[in-house]
């Protein structure tokens, strides 16, 4: 089993959104989610910890694009 790292499931979503001709906060709104949801700003807390985006957000980005998550994850 492949662990996917913080860094490796940002630069995926920023990729999603890239392809579908979008920013990340383009992405956002039309899963239908918080624009700032994908802002790079909120990958990173202001302690320092990572902070991972929701399965659901994940799913929400996937269904919204037409994308499966076989073709995410790669």
């Amino acid at each position: 089993m492949v662990m996917l790292t913080h860094a490796q499931i940002w630069t995926a979503l920023d990729r999603l959104a890239e392809r579908a001709g979008l920013s990340p906060s383009g992405l956002a709104r039309r899963a239908g989610l918080d624009p700032t949801t994908f802002n790079k700003s909120k990958r990173i807390t202001g302690d320092g910890r990572e902070r991972w985006p929701s399965t659901e957000s994940v799913a929400k980005a996937l269904a919204a694009t037409g994308t499966a998550i076989d073709t995410f994850v790669q």
